[in-house]
């Protein structure tokens, strides 16, 4: 099932080469984690390397959310990263949970060798920071050996006195690291990052938690069979039970908990969706069934009365910016759309600059003027509910000309499908400007449910008989 507004669009794009990578997000724990590719993902970061754009990495798994509920200190920390990567298949849980499938388990002991191999060809080096004695120093051995033309810039243990801190950055910035790998675990990694990453002339740094015991090799890795079925938790406490058991036995039960509560919200708007959907289906196809003998004697009088088709075909503008066929009874004389730039300047919205309306358009027919008052020239649109590019509420279907003219904020009206009626219909329609028909749409959107839908479908029927704003 996918659920809407799920996915949101980082401004931190970069534009390389002409080409433009955008971070692309799910908001997962009120966080926004990244959603790429493998390929992808190696792409922005190397890129924003290239290019000497400050950039602080950092990950999120089970555990780290876990903690992250715990420690205001590390949730800022998070916050405030420029990208946080998906790590684990908890992660995958949780974004599934909320209806949106993970592109890559983005982990720092696959991703990391990836970037470090642009880095080389970048002609970049990496400072390793972190772990027990000598274990840093092995993980550079490993990637050199991974990696021949990779330069390894330094490495060192973790373990130094808070009074050794301004020395320990003295002898990073004393090198070219482009990218600094910090692996004291969390929440320290990532806390002591957020602090001292200003200080540091590297370009990216990153808290990569248990990585160099991998690359070292003094902690195995589990098998592929186990990663691909999401299992590698289960190897890590295989091998230190006594260190993990808290972090995957009692951790893992908190962190479902966490991911359904997250996810509540949107499995709720789903179950919400699929209701609107349904009902839907019900009213537009029993709307159709009761209306076919109404249609029968509109199509004879407008056919009777002026030459042209009785059924109008028009793009319009649906959701997330998908035109579509919108259908409605033509109200207008066939060279109507000729005759709209003399009447431009009589537009009884022109000062808003995106719609045209007149009280008194002379293109309209006699017979159109009595199907705008009534609303029946809209009743076609039950077919565009019918097979889903409509909705019974939502908010209208704008031209694409008018669409073109749309200031980023007024897009936001798009987010949902258009509706036979909506908010602003029942509370004006014409006579409303422009900026208030905006604002009750996005007023609609935030607090949309079916209650709502089934007010403002009841408040539509005295709006059709008052016909106010209808012309």
């Amino acid at each position: 099932m996918q659920f809407i507004d799920n996915l949101n669009l980082d401004h931190r794009s970069l534009e390389l080469s002409g080409a433009v990578f955008p971070l692309e997000t799910v908001p997962l724990f009120g966080l926004p984690v990244a959603n790429l590719s493998m390929e992808n993902a190696v792409a922005w970061l190397a890129g924003r390397i290239e290019h000497d754009v400050r950039t602080r990495v950092a990950f999120i798994n089970a555990h780290c959310v876990n903690v992250a509920a715990r420690s205001a200190a590390y949730r800022s920390a998070l916050n405030e990263a420029d990208i946080i990567l998906p790590d684990g298949s908890g992660i995958a849980l949780a974004a599934r949970l909320r209806g949106v499938s993970l592109r890559a388990n983005l982990n720092g002991t696959d991703l990391v060798p990836l970037l470090c191999q642009e880095l080389a060809d970048q002609g970049r080096s990496v400072f390793l920071l972190g772990g027990r004695e000598g274990v840093a120093d092995a993980a550079a051995a490993a990637l050199r050996l991974a990696i021949p033309e990779l330069r390894i810039a330094g490495s060192r243990d973790g373990y130094f006195e808070a009074d050794e801190e301004d020395a320990v950055i003295a002898e990073i910035n004393a090198t070219d690291a482009g990218l600094v790998l910090v692996a004291m675990g969390v929440p320290l990694q990532e806390t002591w990052l957020h602090r001292v990453a200003p200080k540091l002339n590297a370009t990216m740094t990153m808290g990569v938690g248990g990585l160099f015991d991998f690359l070292s090799g003094r902690i195995p890795r589990a098998g592929q069979t186990l990663r691909g079925m999401g299992l590698e938790w289960t190897y890590r406490l295989y091998q230190e039970p006594a260190r993990m058991w808290r972090r995957y036995i009692v951790g893992n039960p908190a962190f479902v908990g966490r991911a359904v509560i997250d996810a509540a919200p949107a499995m709720l708007n789903g179950l919400d969706l699929m209701l609107k959907r349904l009902i839907d289906v019900i009213g537009a196809g029993v709307g159709l069934l009761l209306a076919a003998p109404l249609f029968l004697i509109v199509a004879i009088a407008i056919r009777a009365t002026t030459p042209g088709s009785a059924l109008l075909k028009q793009t319009r503008v649906g959701q997330n910016g998908k035109t579509f066929a919108l259908y409605k009874f033509r109200s207008m004389y066939i060279d109507a759309e000729a005759r709209r730039a003399e009447l431009e300047k009589l537009n009884q919205h022109g000062a808003d600059g995106v719609t045209f309306k007149l009280r008194r358009d002379p293109r309209v027919t006699p017979v159109g003027r009595l199907l705008r008052k009534s609303s029946i020239d809209e009743l076609p649109q039950l077919w565009n509910i019918l097979i889903g590019d409509m909705s019974l509420v939502g908010p209208r279907p704008p031209l694409p000309a008018e669409v073109a003219k749309y200031r980023p904020e007024e897009r936001r009206r798009l987010a949902a499908k258009p509706g036979l009626t909506c908010l602003w219909q029942v509370s004006g329609r014409a006579d409303l400007p422009f900026a208030r028909q905006v604002a009750l749409d996005i007023e609609y959107l935030t607090r949309r449910n079916v209650f709502l839908d089934i007010l403002i479908l009841l408040r539509t029927i005295p709006a059709v008989l008052l016909a106010r704003g209808a012309y």
